[in-house]
């Protein structure tokens, strides 16, 4: 199992550590994990479980600030990145006590918490919910639409967005890579 859970932000977490996690991530995402999906985990917070005997990174979640619009309301959310659990370790219970804990950060940090997935159902037992509505990305000057985004986005709701209608749109900002 693992020895500890640890929540630090990214200048909190030391190279050989930083690095250890990047591995983990190309590993478990089997070499479909790009710079821009490393840089994307970084400026916010990072929940590591660490294994009992070594005290690698067994599984991680970043957090990072981000302002997602709904219909007219900017919320400062917590946009969840890099959740992965080692491929040997996966099916004992290290993501779910990962996010977990990313829910709590993003209860006592966030308006709002946002992730994109295929993975549905992991999330869906932890509380989070599809997003129903059209997806867009600001580019800065006008609101493109990103329909093939649209099955992907799941919200945690806390406490300043428990009435979003999930139904409406929704939009980020723009960035390098995947902009969701």
């Amino acid at each position: 199992m693992t020895g500890q859970v640890r929540v630090l932000t990214t200048r909190e977490t030391s190279p050989p550590l930083l690095a250890d996690v990047h591995q983990l991530l190309r590993e478990a995402f089997e070499g479909d994990f790009s710079d821009y999906d490393w840089e994307h985990t970084h400026g916010g917070w990072r929940v590591i479980a660490l294994d009992d005997d070594s005290s690698a990174p067994v599984s991680h979640a970043a957090v990072v600030p981000r302002r997602i619009q709904v219909g007219d309301t900017s919320f400062r959310a917590g946009y969840v990145e890099g959740v992965a659990t080692k491929p040997d370790r996966q099916g004992e219970g290290l993501g779910r006590l990962v996010m977990t804990e990313v829910s709590r950060l993003l209860h006592r940090e966030f308006e709002l918490g946002v992730l994109a997935t295929a993975a549905h159902g992991f999330y869906e037992r932890l509380g989070w919910e599809r997003w129903q509505g059209p997806t867009f990305v600001d580019d800065g000057s006008r609101l493109v639409r990103t329909a093939d985004e649209d099955d992907g986005i799941m919200v945690l709701r806390v406490a300043p967005s428990d009435d979003i209608d999930l139904t409406g749109p929704i939009s980020c900002q723009g960035r390098s890579g995947d902009d969701w």
